[in-house]
């Protein structure tokens, strides 16, 4: 192998350069979305062998899981009214099956003769101090290890490879779980056709928490309540199916005749879990990076959990032509990266809280409206936060928190019980505080 071996701390570090003319592969631990593609972005640039390893079967021979979207419209209580995020026609969002965008990256990573990937191994443990990671064959049972270096962990939320370098003081690590769980219902189609509009995302809040319902393409919903663990209205208040039909029909009368199968999905799913992950530093050296939701798992309430793990990919690609080693190319990706996905895990969070509550105040239906109506008119300054999250991707997260914040203070030295805007004052407010945009 072509590299050089020194000492940092309690552990060899190897610095291998990125084109390493050895038959040394790059591995990257988890097959999901992220690392599907960055094994094809590290191939296209000509890194090296690359080997890709999974524990679950090969998704192209098994049954895909359902995909997760995010929000297109709320629905508010009572009535149902429909409130875009985007003014323009091209500012929507799509309902995608995440097991079929997996299938279609990995068949694209597969295509490629540098590319290896194996399915049934479960990573198990990193250990930077001996230089390996641990595997465990699914199908055999069998334990062996592999040489570590150089490592990428996209192995999720839940991510092995982050939790045995927190065991080992590589890193530390907190998780940050709501209050809050989730269970999934299903809304099958009604003589072949959608129950509800498919060009939406349906949402009923009720303050404390929410049921939404996202289109699949088979013409089904997959409905989701998200609701408290404990207290009087929680996941621990509806202990059989009797309480569960009864909380159904108080909360979500409508929903009721649409999930015919309601008490006993409920009973036989499980509840799953929301939290956000914090992790520091994301790597070890030049040997192991965190990436995608192993580095910054957030909840899913802004529906950029997936777009923020392919930002990542893009990233690393925009910096693998700039660094020569494998240290340095990590260091850089964390100073960069890091502020980005902080601002995207608070976002996501206060989104929750949009959702579930704020959608049913007054104040807050004006001021957006408001704030569509300053983006008509100041659109190289004023630009929606949402809107500067899903449709700008040349806006960095921390820079849409950013000028979130101020617009939000805009918004509210503007608004009016009334609904009469002063707009010259308006302009000058957005002149003063916003300076000028470039938009996509």
């Amino acid at each position: 192998m072509s590299a050089s071996r020194t000492f940092y701390g309690k552990f060899p570090e190897w610095e291998v350069r990125l084109r390493a003319d050895s038959d040394q592969p790059i591995n990257i631990v988890g097959a999901g979305l992220a690392g599907a593609l960055l094994g094809v972005t590290l191939m296209r640039h000509g890194c090296g062998a690359i080997r890709l390893w999974d524990r679950r079967p090969d998704p192209r021979r098994t049954r895909m899981e359902r995909g997760r979207s995010i929000n297109l419209a709320l629905a508010a209580r009572g009535a149902t009214t429909l409130q875009p995020y985007g003014q323009r026609d091209d500012e929507i969002i799509f309902s995608v099956s995440r097991g079929e965008l997996n299938r279609v990256l990995i068949e694209e990573a597969a295509r490629h003769q540098d590319v290896t990937i194996r399915f049934n191994q479960t990573c198990l443990a990193a250990d930077p101090t001996q230089n390996v990671l641990r595997f465990r064959n699914e199908v055999s049972g069998a334990q062996y290890s592999v040489e570590l270096t150089p490592t990428i962990a996209t192995d999720g939320a839940g991510s092995a490879v982050r939790g045995s370098l927190a065991a080992t003081n590589f890193l530390s690590v907190r998780e940050d779980w709501l209050d809050h769980d989730y269970k999934e219902l299903t809304i099958p189609p009604v003589d072949g056709q959608p129950a509800l509009d498919p060009n939406a995302l349906h949402i009923w809040p009720r303050g404390g928490f929410m049921l939404i319902a996202l289109p699949n393409t088979d013409h089904s919903f997959t409905a989701t309540l998200f609701l408290a663990r404990n207290g009087p209205r929680s996941f621990a208040a509806l202990p059989d199916s009797q309480a569960v039909l009864e909380f159904f029909l108080e909360e979500f009368p409508d929903t009721v005749p649409l999930i015919p199968n309601l008490t006993a999905e409920f009973q036989s799913h499980p509840a799953g879990q929301l939290g956000t992950v914090h992790a520091a530093p994301w790597r070890v050296g030049g040997q192991l990076l965190l990436l995608g939701d192993a580095a910054h798992a957030i909840v899913p309430f802004h529906g950029q959990g997936m777009n923020a793990a392919f930002e990542d990919c893009a990233v690393m690609d925009s910096m693998l032509d700039g660094c020569d080693d494998w240290q340095s190319l990590f260091a850089e990706f964390e100073r960069v990266r890091r502020p980005n996905t902080e601002a995207i895990a608070r976002m996501a969070l206060e989104n929750y809280t949009e959702m579930r509550d704020t959608v049913l105040d007054p104040g807050f239906v004006r001021r957006k409206s408001l704030s569509l109506e300053l983006e008509r008119r100041f659109p190289n300054r004023f630009i929606p936060r949402y809107a500067m999250v899903m449709f700008h991707p040349q806006i960095p997260y921390a820079e849409a928190l950013r000028r979130g914040e101020v617009q939000s203070q805009i918004l509210l030295d503007l608004d009016r019980a009334d609904g009469h805007t002063d707009f010259v004052q308006a302009e000058k407010l957005v002149s003063e505080r916003l300076p000028v945009l470039a938009r996509a």
